[in-house]
């Protein structure tokens, strides 16, 4: 990662659901989703787990 200083994260809670927004500085933006969507897709798994974990659904978005 290139611009780990611009990495911002923001919380949006609802009462069922809980959205991340990933913002990476453009450049960053493939190292994040990685190769075939591997690296966004075990971000995913990950959050997946913790949601079960407080019994709360959990996602991600990322942005540019």
């Amino acid at each position: 990662m290139d611009n780990p200083e611009q990495v911002q994260v923001r919380a949006i809670e609802g009462e069922e659901v809980t959205v991340l927004d990933l913002r990476v500085h453009p450049s960053d933006l493939g190292n994040v989703i990685g190769r075939q969507g591997r690296m966004a897709e075990s971000i995913r798994i990950i959050l997946g787990a913790v949601g079960m974990k407080l019994q709360k659904r959990v996602t991600v978005e990322i942005l540019e």
